[in-house]
């Protein structure tokens, strides 16, 4: 039994119909040449041969009783492998049907009684000619899945060649008495010296935390460049900023990699900052032609890892940051410099309070207490109208999850698009989250339906590239040179190549 830390909890703890808090993502893969029969059932078997290899496929929640502290994390029964690994649909859709398929089994919950994930597979979606295409879709509770137990997973189950390396076998289970459960006593024994242990932990921490926020906040205060800038730490309202429904509404973009990186190294900035700078310029487009863009700056939330280098643990170790797009400027070099702005005072920041942040945060009566005061201010705020009055701290969140250069395979078949799927709150019904994978950059935009339609969100995406075509326009000197940034691989690797499969969830530089 391995008890949840506070901050995985969480995502328990603020779980509602409408507000599922798993993440997903969405794949297109193009089947081998000479590929017989159901790419569903052949993942179906896939997995079968490698659920001992990742921890979330065969752990579920067990609470404490009485929902005394955080739930754990036990060993489950048999994996029925027909609920979790699913056939999405029969007929050949299109990808545009693909993704609304999709987009309306991210608003369903995971079924807690069971391990918090779910496969679904779309055997038949069109292709070119003389190609078979088939879409993968993931669906993984983030109390279960940070970036390390998302590495294990994709090692688990992702190959670098079409044809599938020989895992080992599991482990012989023992012959001799399986190990008692812990007795009620027990688990709230555990609990109260966790607690103990994490309220220690928080007083020691306690000083170093407040001389380094008020050290951020003075700097800040005296960086503003007017005191409108400095007091307020409100986004300003947007048709982003209201109380969600279950309806899910998703888009997809997807931009080379190498001109984008090529771009910001041209520029001096971040890989991150450019990614920014696309986000903005999209949405000032779409805010222009449907909305009015607001007087004030969008504000972005960011998640930032807090982990440091050696730190292999299965949980989640993250914040947020907040960085303003310059969304009010018309003039996209004003729009770069106002994210450049923001972004480095974050990252002084970050510098500064990164080794304090608490992670985790004690368990007792944390389900009734965390819980219940959730769940009691999401209903006030979507039950009452103030989602239409009262602003938040962010109008979207913006993540950047780097990811391998190479192609990777599942089942034989290889992983052409690799689409992020995240989540969306009471007040923040968009979720913009970029994967890097194998010389692209792709684009998963989550949306509320009723905050931002289907269509709306596809303007989004597109303006994106839109976006894109305007920076290589205004930097025609950042392009790569023909042989500076070479295309990713798409042969066969060679039998010396390692098979790991690496991801990560820190914004990339």
């Amino acid at each position: 039994m391995k008890t949840l830390s506070g901050l995985d909890a969480s995502f328990l703890y603020l779980e509602c119909a409408e507000m599922p808090m798993h993440v997903g993502s969405l794949h297109l893969y193009e089947l081998p040449a000479g590929f017989q029969g159901s790419f569903h059932r052949a993942v179906q078997r896939h997995v079968a041969a490698r659920l001992h290899l990742a921890p979330l496929f065969h752990q579920q929640l067990a609470s404490m009783p009485l929902n005394v502290g955080h739930p754990a994390w036990v060993q489950a029964g048999q994996v029925d492998l027909d609920l979790h690994v699913c056939k999405a649909a029969s007929k050949k859709l299109s990808r545009h049907e693909v993704q609304a398929h999709c987009a309306q089994l991210h608003g369903q919950l995971l079924d807690r009684s069971r391990p918090l994930w779910e496969f679904h597979i779309f055997d038949h979606v069109s292709a070119p000619k003389g190609k078979r295409y088939v879409a993968f879709y993931s669906k993984i509770h983030h109390a279960a899945l940070d970036g390390k137990a998302g590495t294990v997973l994709a090692n688990a189950l992702l190959d670098l060649s079409a044809t599938p390396r020989e895992v080992p076998p599991p482990a012989a289970k023992s012959s001799g008495r399986q190990r008692k459960e812990l007795s009620a006593a027990a688990m709230v024994g555990q609990v109260l010296t966790g607690s103990l242990s994490q309220y220690m932990k928080l007083a020691r921490g306690l000083p170093a935390a407040l001389s380094a926020a008020s050290s951020t906040l003075l700097q800040r205060l005296h960086h503003a460049p007017d005191t409108r800038q400095a007091a307020p730490f409100f986004a300003p309202l947007t048709r982003f900023n209201v109380a969600v429904t279950p309806q899910r509404s998703f888009a997809t973009a997807s931009l080379p990699f190498a001109p984008c990186r090529a771009i910001a190294k041209a520029l001096g900035i971040s890989f991150n900052d450019l990614l920014l700078w696309l986000c903005s310029t999209a949405l000032r487009q779409y805010l222009l032609q449907y909305d009015s863009v607001p007087k004030k700056s969008l504000v972005a939330a960011m998640p930032v890892s807090l982990r440091e280098d050696q730190n292999l643990d299965l949980n989640t170790q993250a914040s947020m940051t907040l960085v303003q797009l310059g969304t009010q400027y018309a003039d996209p070099q004003k729009r770069l410099q106002a994210i450049l702005t923001s972004s480095g005072k974050v990252k002084d920041a970050m510098l500064k309070l990164k080794g304090i942040l608490p992670t985790d945060y004690p368990s007792l009566l944390a389900p009734w207490l965390v819980g219940g005061v959730s769940k009691a201010l999401f209903k006030t705020y979507s039950a009452t109208g103030l989602s239409a009055r009262l602003p938040m701290p962010s109008n979207l969140v913006i993540s950047n999850v780097p990811g391998p250069q190479v192609p990777l395979y599942l089942a034989g078949a290889r992983m052409l698009t690799f689409h992020p799927m995240s989540i969306v709150m009471h007040g923040v019904a968009l979720n913009i989250t970029v994967q890097t994978y194998a010389g692209s950059v792709d684009f998963g935009l989550i949306a509320d339906q009723q905050a931002v339609p289907s269509e709306h969100l596809q303007h989004i995406a597109d303006a994106l590239e839109q976006a894109f075509a305007l920076a290589q326009q205004l930097f025609p000197n950042a392009a790569p040179k023909p042989d500076s940034t070479p295309p990713a691989p798409r042969v066969k690797p060679t039998r010396k190549r390692s098979s790991a499969v690496t991801t990560g969830t820190q914004a990339q530089d």
